[in-house]
């Protein structure tokens, strides 16, 4: 049985809970300026929301007081707190999430409200306005992408697509990646081989860098591009040793053995991509369309960067998923509702999600604000033209609910870097990792029930 809007949580949902580990990394909310609209009420009523710091900023909570009639409270996102917020029956009213790996672990511990009766009766968010990758949100009780909405994405990437430096590539007289057609990971790697740059033993320039947001959802994503699935059909446990899985993980590590790119075993000094792409010290980034809004800024990098369509395995599938979907979601126990829902359509339908479209900071989730998408320069109309027949390649790649991301990603980064250091073997590297990632989910599930 469901728990009743208000209930504490049972000691099993909590350890489930509990069991999830650190912070997922994502992407900053952000927004702008907002109006009015003919939502589902709330004035005078508070609401507090659990985002990052920046994702809300205090002069936004001054605005939506004076235009919604809205009191927002900001509690600064941690899971710890959550966690304890929800098993005492007080959550926050919304809260921050990764829609590819956070809502399935939410869903199935049953603390997350379905959304589905207000997205019906909303004049702001309407259901066949929706982009497909909103389909992040969904959940049926078993898989990701079907069933009923939780919550919905502030604006998304493909995020197997890339960025690259045409200046490098023209530097070491390699050919561009087509427009509209995928290269090859056995092509990209080679492209990175060609573009790094090495002096006196040190790497001045990454060939490039191949990470995903989270390990594993990366991995799940590449396996799914080979034409197979990282997880069995329950999402209980996953198979390393398919010969899709395998064919990920052997390529994955002649990247990092390759030392082209940052890897665990060859860290980029600043930690992400960006600022070393920024520096001129990246040739390609697989980063999507999102690292627009930092490229932009930048007219004399802006007119030599390039974003490209996701890669492909040699005979695979194109696959070209959102790997975040960094969103909100509402608890089941929250208070004031109505209030949250009030403030859930501004965020993500009214003037704070037409300034993250029109800033390029990633693809609206409401496609009828795609024309706000910048397109002014002609290096703008250039990435939007991959960028637009890149959607038509979308689709849910499903995550387990039995644990969170950088739970896996914990358990990858401490088995992987022998295999990348070549102390074993890529066979070896698998047995490890459906061992120790198994007995993880073995336990998840048994919480969740």
């Amino acid at each position: 049985m469901r728990p009743h809007a208000g209930a504490s949580l049972s000691r099993r949902r909590f350890l489930g809970l509990s069991a999830g580990g650190a912070v997922a990394g994502a992407a900053a909310l952000s927004g702008c300026a907002l109006q009015v609209s003919s939502g589902v009420g709330g004035s005078g009523e508070t609401v507090t929301v659990m985002v990052n710091s920046g994702d809300i900023l205090p002069e936004q909570v001054q605005q939506a007081k004076k235009a919604l009639g809205i009191k927002i409270k900001l509690v600064k996102y941690d899971i710890t707190k959550l966690i304890a917020m929800l098993t005492s029956g007080n959550p926050p009213d919304l809260v921050r999430g990764v829609g590819a790996v956070d809502l399935p672990f939410f869903a199935a511990r049953e603390v997350a409200e379905e959304l589905d009766p207000y997205f019906a009766r909303s004049s702001v968010l309407k259901p066949d306005d929706l982009d497909p990758v909103n389909d992040l949100w969904r959940f049926d009780g078993r898989t990701q992408g079907k069933g009923p909405r939780y919550g919905m994405a502030k604006d998304f990437s493909q995020d197997s697509m890339f960025w690259y430096n045409a200046a490098a590539f023209d530097k070491a007289g390699v050919d561009y990646p087509p427009e509209t057609e995928p290269v090859t990971y056995e092509e990209w790697l080679d492209n990175a081989g060609r573009l790094v740059r090495r002096k006196s033993g040190q790497t001045t320039v990454f060939g490039g860098s191949f990470n995903g947001l989270t390990r594993s959802t990366l991995l799940a994503t590449m396996t799914a591009s080979a034409g197979g699935s990282l997880f069995n059909d329950d999402f209980s446990q996953v198979d390393f040793t398919t010969p899709e899985a395998r064919k990920v993980l052997t390529w994955y590590m002649e990247y990092a053995k390759a030392r082209v790119g940052p890897s665990l075993i060859q860290p980029d000094p600043n930690g992400w991509d960006g600022p070393t792409y920024q520096a001129g010290r990246m040739a390609m980034s697989n980063s999507g369309y999102w690292l627009g809004g930092m490229i932009y800024p930048d007219r004399k990098l802006a007119e030599v960067s390039r974003l490209a369509p996701a890669p492909l395995f040699a005979g695979g599938e194109r696959i070209s998923a959102c790997q975040g979907g960094t969103g909100l979601w509402m608890p089941r126990g929250a208070k004031n509702k109505d209030a949250a829902w009030r403030v859930f359509e501004w965020f993500f339908g009214e003037e704070p999600a037409k300034a993250r479209a029109s800033g390029g900071w990633g693809i609206p989730t409401l496609k009828s604000l795609r024309s706000l998408m910048p397109a002014e320069e002609e290096y703008q109309k250039r990435v939007l033209k991959v960028q637009e027949n890149e959607l038509k390649h979308f689709s849910v790649v499903s995550f387990t609910p039995y644990t969170r991301a950088d739970a896996l990603d914990a358990l990858f980064n401490q088995i992987a870097p022998a295999a990348m250091n070549g102390q074993i073997s890529v066979d070896t590297l698998a047995g490890r990792l459906n061992s120790a990632i198994n007995d993880q989910l073995k336990r998840g599930k048994e919480q969740v029930g």
